[in-house]
Formats: structure tokens, C-alpha cells, sequence
């Protein structure tokens, strides 16, 4: 192979705007020396980027505690402090609690994460002191000479020192989708990644000042993803907090001007009123969930590179599957020798070893050739032309040892014959049984020659064996029963592919992609018709994830080769496999590191738990959102005191809410995602909430009238408490549907332990719940079964009423 080697230059440029002086570097094919690497060190020119996989404690306790309502929880906390006796206190401590578990958990996730993350991480291969090594990238420092093949990430910006049919892809940077042709002294930029040949550069720009790193500074983990579970709550706590302001004002003026009580117990019924107007658990409940799914996961050797890719997963309704390395595994084994035109079998064996030494960094199919065919030691490559996705084909000008010179193509057969050439039928027989089919051919034409596979005469078929998935089978399968539908997308033989894609189970058409259109309506509508595509481009990948997304389909996109990196990042969830290429593994948001294909259910698994029951647990949060700003609105119209201290309510939430929410977001769930979670939780929380709080208040007015003397107001306050925990036990009981033995068991408990607080005196004269009488709470209990029927009859109406 030829090597182009130089020494350093100076003033090269990276872009217009940010120019770029190229330090001097000795001997910089040699790489830098361990007393060289130790200055630069000492000087902080190290490779010191940001942790992508998760934030730092620091954030994570800020994200925390540092919001908006637990602000006004905690400004309502230090007045109850003031005011009010310890029990009136009572649901500080629970926020507390809940932000320590809510940074606990977070914190597991992220050392989860970044355990994993190792694990995943590029090992770029750096020179020092001549001898290539890999190291981890944040070691790399200014200077350093790195090692680059087809499938590396350029992990830092740099300055090409050496060049063999280098050619880069920086479409993620610059949008440009053709490959870019490096040489000697061109510019590489951190971000891009190579798609053929090979060489080397050196590191010009590290750490915070790589190109890439300053356009991805504010990316995290946290927002790349867009997750309708963050966005829905997002905008239930805009709506929450439009509501509160008003009604707070109105409720702080009622309680402690219009009715004449003493100062303290106006203050405390005023905090008893806005507290429970605040999800405060609702946010907590939905990072956990995620968290937990996070580590989960990771259990599974599934590293989540964006939370939110957990529930994207479980949304998409098509799944692109790159056949190589998703399919079959990555090996694969020459099972025959095919001479074509009387040519001798023992010097096609030699050709052969010698174009696999001719190639650095061979890929799958060359490697099988390698491991078949072992280089004749006088043959010698003077010329190399690497594998190209786009090509699908590579080459070389070989010097056999006896003088004589020839340059041998090796490649798609398709590509490389005329359509009616002979050996086409041959290869298509081998392809229907799914043999991966390669022509061996002699060229009279230069490699550099654009037209070089003209004329070109083939002279062998080398046939692969591909070695399909043991667990693919079954996770098509998982996929098809949940009506998410396969696409199998290849750049190898459409034949091959289809017979591949039926061992597996994947039935449908098979299409040459080469025939495709190039409008996307028109693509997207070959795709409904379709389902295995064969002899497909990368960039032709990236326009079907497009076409199938331009119909509304979340589409999910599987590989693990340089060729899918396009499709990857433009898909909703890109998958790629651990064993895959650096460009693969930075840009999809989840990786499977330990190659298994049978991984993606557990994630589906995952991203439907954490749908399914945080619906469930924001329909407990917004209920008594709802209820608390409604009662609130009622008192400031009735000009009466608010029925509740803050301790009846930390009861009813603890019982009726933040327990079972608990338990609830983090069970097992399998239900299918479902879209539209705003108008889901609002639906059912509008009128749960409506007829909670009409319900309570016209209890709290019928012993209004009841009962008179000094302790009324005790035993209003009891009658009311006694039927809001009665109608919000049986929105618990509906919410908890369809029921296990152990959500009945949760239930039952949550009702016992009200029951407790009621016969033990000292815990009834804790939290003040005295029941006075017969009368009233027997008129309690039947306007709580009065609005559970009505909450049963308005909850199956409005779902048939306003489908989502």
C-alpha cells in the first residue's frame, strides 16, 4: 500500500471564521514522546470535553431541588413553621423526602451510565514514541498523532499527516452529504468519521476548542430526545400555574380579611388551601421512573445515551434493520471458490491474500477472505483502493513476485458486471439461498480512474456464508406481535437480503433500491408497498428514515456499520451495536453493547412501563390538583373558612396519592403506548377533580348546618376530610385498574390505613380527624358512593365521548 507521510504545516484552517496555526510537532509520524505528552499535560492542552452520558451531581441537585414549586412549597413551609403547630408542618418533610429520593436515584442512573459508558467509549489508536496504542479520548493531548480507518470518529479537530484513499463523511457537521477526498495537510474535523481508506492526523484543536464539542456545549442527554411525557407535563404545570395565582390571591384575601378567625389558623387553613393545589410528586415521580429504567437496563448492558430515548422506543411504529451485524452477526466464513473462465484456483487463492494485507482495516467480508486466504509473502500491494459503502467495491495494483503487475477489483457483482453478463445468473442462484456473493475481477484501467470497474473481467466468485442471529427470529417476532413493522434496509444484494430476511421471518417483497425513486412521496409509498431493500446507499437510508417519518411513523433505525451513521442520527431512535463503529455508537441513543438483538423488547418493556404508569400517576396528581384549585374557588365565592388544616391533606396525599404513585410508576406495565398524554390525563382529571370538590364542599356546607358550639369548625373539617378521602380512595381504585393481587393489597391498605388514624386516639387527635355524631358521617359516606358512581359513569362517558 502507498503511505503519504509529512511533516507538520503551519496556518491550515479549519473554517473561515476560526483560524487555525498548526503548532510544530517532531517527527510527527512518530507521534509525540511520554516527556512531550507530559508537557502538554502539565499545561492543560488535554482532551478535557464534557461527559455526555449524564450530568454532573451538582445538576443533578440542582434540577432538584431548585424549582419552581418547590420554591412555593418551601416559602409555605418556613410560614407554617412560624404559625402553625408540627403537624400542620408535615408536608415540607415529604417534599424533602421526595427531592432526597428523586437525587438518590438520578445519581444511581448516572453512575450506571458512566460505568457503561466506559465500557462503550471510543479507543481512538494513538502514535507515541512509534508505537500505536489505544488510548481513552479524554487522554488525548495537543499534537498527538491518531490513527484513523473506515468507521472511526474524528474525535478531535486535526491536521491530515497521512493519507491512504482517505475519504471522510462531515454530513453531520456540514449537511454535505458526499464523502470528502483527504490528503496531505487537509483539515479533519471532530464530528465527521471516515467511510474508506485510512492514515493518520494530528490533534490541532482539543478538548473545549474541537469544532464539534463548541457546537454541541449545550447538548445533553436530557434534551436531545423529545420526549411527549416531559413536553405534556411541561405544559400541565403551565396551566397548573396559571390557575394557582388568581385562586391563591383570592383564597389569601377571603381567609385573612373576610372571615374574622385569629391570625395563626387563618394562615394555616390559607397554606392547607394552595399546598395541594401543587403536583409537587408529579415531576419527581417521572425522573425516577426513568432513572430506575436507566439502570434497569444497564443490568441488560444496554447503554441509554438520552433518557428520553427509553420512552421513544416504545413509541415507534416501523423499525429500519440494517441486515449486517442486526441480523446476521458481524463474521462471516468463505464457504467456496468459484474460478470464473477456466482461470487456476491456487493463483486466484494468492490474489486474494494478498488484497486482504492490502487493506489495514478490512471489513467483515474481507477479514473472512483473510481468514481464508493467507498472504503469499512476495506479492506485494503498490496501490490500494479501500471499500466504499457507495463503491461496494475496493481494489488494489498487486506486484505478483515473478515481475508481472496486475490491478484485481473485488466487490458487488451487480455493480461490477454488465446486466448481461453470464456470471450474474450464477450469483443470483447463491444469493436466493442467502450467500453474500463477491467477484474477484481484472482491471487494465489506473484505480484512480473514476471509470475503473469499466471493462473490468471477472475471474472468480467468492462466496460467504453469512451467520444469522440465534435471537433475531424471535424479536421480529416481538415486533410484529405489537404491530411495529420491519423494514430490512441493506447495501448488499437484494436477492441475498430477501433470502436472509425470510430465515428470519420477515416476509414481504424484495427490492433492488438502485430502482427506486428519488421523490420522497413517491419513496414513501415503495416503502408501504415493501419490505426488504437490497443494493441500498447510505444516503438512500437516510431518505427512507425520512419518507417514513414524512407519513407520521416513529421510526426506530438499527446498524452498526459506517453506512447506516446517516440514517441513525436522522431517525427517532437510532440503535446501534456495541461491536459497531465509533460513528455509529456517538450518534445513536441507545447502544446495545453486548450485540444482542434480543435487548430491544427489554426496552420496549421499559419505555411502556414508564408511559403507561406515569399516565396513571399524573391522573392521581391532577385530580387533586384540580379538586384543591376548585375548593379553593368555592370557599373565596361562599366566604367561608377552607375545610382543611395542611396535616388533613398531607394525610390524604400520603394515603390516596404519594404512596400508591410510588408503587404505581414503578410496576411492571405492558400496555402499548398510546399518543396525546395531555388530553389522556386531562380528560379523566378535569371531572374526577370536579366532582371531588363539588361533592366535599357540599358535605363541608351540610355540616356547616349541622353542627354549631366551639368545636364545630373540628367536626366540619372531619365530615369533609372523611368523604375526600372516601371519593379520592375510589379515583385510586379506578386508576389502579385492571387490578393484580398486589394493587388490591395496595388499595386495602391505603384504605386500612386511614381506618387507623380513626380508632387510634392519639393519631385521630394528631392529624384532627374527630368524626362528632351518626348523622354526619353516615351523610358522608353516602355522598362519597354517590360521586364514586358518578365519577364511574362521567369517566366511561368522556372516553367514549372525546377519543383520543
Amino acid at each position: 500500500m502507498t503511505h503519504i507521510d509529512a511533516a507538520g504545516t503551519a496556518g491550515t484552517e479549519l473554517d473561515p471564521v476560526h483560524p487555525l496555526t498548526v503548532p510544530p510537532a517532531a517527527a510527527p509520524t512518530r507521534g509525540l514522546s511520554a516527556a512531550e505528552v507530559a508537557q502538554r499535560v502539565a499545561r492543560g492542552e488535554v482532551n478535557d470535553v464534557p461527559v455526555r452520558s449524564s450530568r454532573s451531581l451538582r445538576e443533578i441537585v440542582k434540577a432538584n431541588v431548585f424549582t419552581r414549586f418547590n420554591a412555593i412549597i418551601g416559602a409555605l413551609w418556613l410560614l407554617a413553621m412560624v404559625v402553625a403547630p408540627f403537624q400542620d408542618t408535615l408536608f415540607g418533610y415529604v417534599i424533602l423526602a421526595n427531592t432526597g429520593i428523586g437525587i438518590i436515584q438520578e445519581w444511581r442512573a448516572k453512575k450506571t451510565l458512566d460505568s457503561l459508558a466506559v465500557i462503550g467509549e471510543a479507543k481512538p489508536t494513538v502514535r507515541r514514541d512509534g508505537t500505536a496504542a489505544e488510548i481513552s479520548t479524554s487522554d488525548i493531548v495537543l499534537d498527538d498523532v491518531i490513527e484513523i480507518g473506515p468507521g472511526d470518529k474524528i474525535v478531535v479537530d486535526g491536521v491530515c499527516v497521512e493519507a491512504d484513499g482517505l475519504e471522510i463523511d462531515e454530513s453531520l457537521l456540514t449537511g454535505e452529504a458526499d464523502p470528502v477526498v483527504k490528503q496531505y495537510g487537509d483539515a479533519v474535523m471532530s464530528g465527521s468519521f471516515v467511510v474508506a481508506g485510512g492514515g493518520a492526523f494530528r490533534a490541532t484543536r482539543v478538548g473545549r476548542e474541537a469544532y464539534a464539542v463548541q457546537l454541541a456545549e449545550e447538548a445533553s442527554r436530557f434534551t436531545l430526545v423529545h420526549s411527549e411525557l416531559r413536553t405534556g407535563i411541561s405544559t400541565i404545570l403551565k396551566y397548573v400555574t396559571w390557575m394557582m395565582v388568581p385562586t391563591t390571591i383570592g383564597l389569601v384575601i377571603s381567609q385573612l380579611f373576610v372571615k374574622d378567625n385569629g391570625l395563626k389558623d387563618s394562615i394555616a387553613r390559607t397554606v392547607g388551601g394552595i399546598v395541594p393545589m401543587v403536583p409537587e410528586g408529579l415531576v419527581l415521580l417521572t425522573s425516577v421512573a426513568f432513572a430506575i429504567g436507566v439502570i434497569r437496563l444497564g443490568r441488560k448492558q444496554v447503554l441509554v445515551q438520552e433518557l428520553p430515548a427509553i420512552e421513544g422506543l416504545a413509541r415507534v411504529d416501523t423499525v429500519c434493520l440494517d441486515k449486517t451485524g442486526t441480523l446476521t452477526e458481524g463474521g462471516m466464513d468463505v464457504t467456496e471458490l468459484r474460478p470464473l473462465q477456466g482461470a487456476d484456483e491456487t493463483y486466484l487463492r494468492k490474489v486474494l491474500g494478498a488484497l486482504g494485507e492490502s487493506d489495514p482495516r478490512p471489513n467483515a467480508s474481507l477479514q473472512a477472505i483473510i481468514d481464508a486466504y493467507p498472504d503469499v509473502e512476495e506479492w506485494r500491494c503498490t496501490e490500494s483502493l479501500p471499500f466504499s459503502s457507495a463503491r461496494k467495491y475496493s481494489g488494489a495494483a498487486l506486484s505478483e513476485g515473478d515481475g508481472e503487475n496486475n490491478t484485481w477489483l473485488l466487490g458487488a457483482p451487480d455493480v461490477l458486471l454488465g446486466a448481461d453478463d453470464p456470471a450474474l445468473a450464477e450469483t443470483e442462484r447463491l444469493n436466493e439461498q442467502g450467500m453474500r456473493v463477491l467477484l474477484l475481477a481484472r482491471t487494465d484501467r489506473d484505480l484512480d480512474d473514476p471509470r475503473v470497474a469499466d471493462g473490468a473481467r471477472p475471474t472468480a466468485l467468492v462466496v460467504l456464508e453469512q451467520r444469522l442471529r440465534p435471537d433475531a427470529a424471535d424479536t421480529l417476532r416481538y415486533f410484529a406481535d405489537q404491530d411495529v413493522q420491519a423494514k430490512v434496509i441493506s447495501g448488499d444484494n437484494a436477492v441475498s437480503v430477501g433470502a436472509v430476511a425470510a430465515k428470519v421471518g420477515v416476509r414481504g417483497r424484495t427490492v433492488d433500491a438502485r430502482q427506486l425513486p428519488d421523490d420522497q412521496a413517491e419513496l414513501a409509498d415503495a416503502l408501504d408497498d415493501n419490505t426488504v431493500f437490497g443494493r441500498v446507499t447510505p444516503q438512500q437510508k437516510r431518505d427512507m428514515v425520512g419518507a417514513l417519518q414524512s407519513r407520521g411513523h416513529n421510526v426506530a433505525m438499527t446498524g452498526d456499520g459506517v453506512n447506516d451513521v446517516l440514517a441513525l442520527k436522522d431517525a427517532d431512535i437510532g440503535v446501534a451495536m456495541g461491536s459497531g463503529s465509533e460513528a455509529t455508537r456517538a450518534v445513536a441513543q441507545i447502544v446495545l453493547l453486548d450485540n444482542s438483538f434480543a435487548t430491544l423488547p427489554s426496552v420496549v418493556a421499559e419505555g411502556r412501563r414508564v408511559i403507561g404508569n406515569i399516565t396513571r400517576v399524573a391522573t392521581l396528581f391532577l385530580v387533586k390538583t384540580v379538586y384543591s384549585v376548585l375548593l379553593a374557588l368555592l370557599v373565596v365565592c361562599w366566604g367561608v373558612e377552607y375545610p382543611f388544616l395542611p396535616r388533613h391533606l398531607t394525610l390524604l396525599s400520603t394515603l390516596t396519592i404519594g404512596v400508591p404513585a410510588f408503587f404505581l410508576a414503578l410496576a411492571p406495565n405492558k400496555e402499548r403506548a398510546r399518543p396525546h398524554f395531555v388530553r389522556r390525563v386531562m380528560r379523566y382529571s378535569i371531572p374526577g377533580g370536579v366532582v371531588a370538590a363539588v361533592a366535599t364542599f357540599v358535605m363541608y356546607l351540610i355540616a356547616r348546618h349541622h353542627y354549631t358550639g366551639p368545636g364545630a369548625l373540628d367536626a366540619e373539617t372531619s365530615a369533609a376530610t372523611l368523604t375526600l378521602f372516601l371519593i379520592s380512595m375510589w379515583v385510586l381504585v379506578i386508576v389502579a385498574r385492571p387490578y393484580t393481587w398486589w394493587r388490591v393489597v395496595l388499595v386495602a391498605a391505603m384504605g386500612a390505613g386511614f381506618l387507623v388514624v380513626l380508632v387510634v386516639p392519639w393519631l385521630s387527635s394528631y392529624f384532627a380527624v374527630k368524626l362528632v355524631g351518626v348523622a354526619m358521617p353516615m351523610t358522608a359516606v353516602g355522598i362519597a358512593v354517590v360521586a364514586s358512581v358518578a365519577l364511574e359513569f362521567l369517566w366511561r362517558w368522556v372516553e367514549r365521548r372525546f377519543p383520543v
